[in-house]
């Protein structure tokens, strides 16, 4: 009876799992945040129990722990996407690690992060002389982001025989309906300026707009939260074959 047991707890673990992961989203192992691993990691132990714990008669309970689990995430996922403060709680920030050429060694310590990963990552970016980077940012997910020194920049056809110019970073001016005021007082706008660049795109609301990007050569990109369009690609196999 203990084998029968197993079976149909095991079967009863891997569909619960199968459905409440696909509730919850798919994302790379790579892009998951401390967060997110730790609770995966949570997640499949309960249902570990629930496939092995037989003869307690307790399956009912491991059913309903995984059960909760998979709405306690799941609110907390929808929750984060409306609260960037939320956001900020749950899968942290960016971290800036090298700015203009220098090592941030308080940031790093902030971070735990040494020199060794430092250098690793930048390998892993093709990277082997720190000297190269002008930027370099530490996502939450803990993939490191790298911008290098614009003569360091591979050479495109329209670069050939001109000199090159320094680039700095984009600064996110609106994020989610909300503008960023101290990201506008360091470059030295203000909010009447943004207003009168929305304006000119048809933009009447800030709300309107999920994301606005200003680059370091003075060109603004604005994302609306309605995107105008008619067919949005779809490259799923539910999608109709022309």
């Amino acid at each position: 009876m203990g084998y029968i047991e197993v079976i149909i707890q095991t079967f009863l673990a891997f569909f619960a799992i199968l459905f409440y992961t696909r509730i919850l989203g798919k994302q790379q192992v790579g892009q998951l945040t401390f967060f997110e691993y730790i609770n995966g990691i949570t997640f499949g132990s309960i249902a570990a129990v629930l496939a092995t714990d037989v003869g307690q008669k307790q399956t009912a309970v491991h059913l309903l722990a995984l059960t909760l689990f998979a709405v306690l995430t799941f609110i907390m996922e929808v929750a984060a996407l409306k609260s960037r403060p939320l956001r900020k709680i749950v899968a942290g920030e960016p971290t800036i690690v090298i700015h203009n050429g220098k090592v941030l060694e308080d940031n790093m310590k902030k971070m735990r992060y040494n020199f060794d990963e430092l250098l690793m990552q930048l390998r892993e970016k093709g990277v082997f002389y720190i000297g190269d980077v002008e930027y370099a940012i530490l996502e939450p997910d803990g993939n490191l982001s790298v911008e290098l020194k614009s003569q360091q920049k591979p050479v495109a056809r329209e670069d050939l025989n001109m000199s090159s110019s320094y680039e700095g970073l984009s600064v996110e001016l609106i994020l989610d309906g909300k503008i960023m005021h101290q990201n506008l007082e360091q470059i030295g706008l203000d909010e009447n300026w943004l207003l009168g660049e929305l304006e000119k795109r048809g933009v009447k609301d800030v709300k309107e707009v999920k994301l606005a990007v200003l680059s370091s050569t003075g060109n603004l990109f604005v994302d609306l939260d309605k995107d105008d369009l008619n067919t949005p690609m779809d490259i799923t196999d539910s999608a109709p074959n022309k």
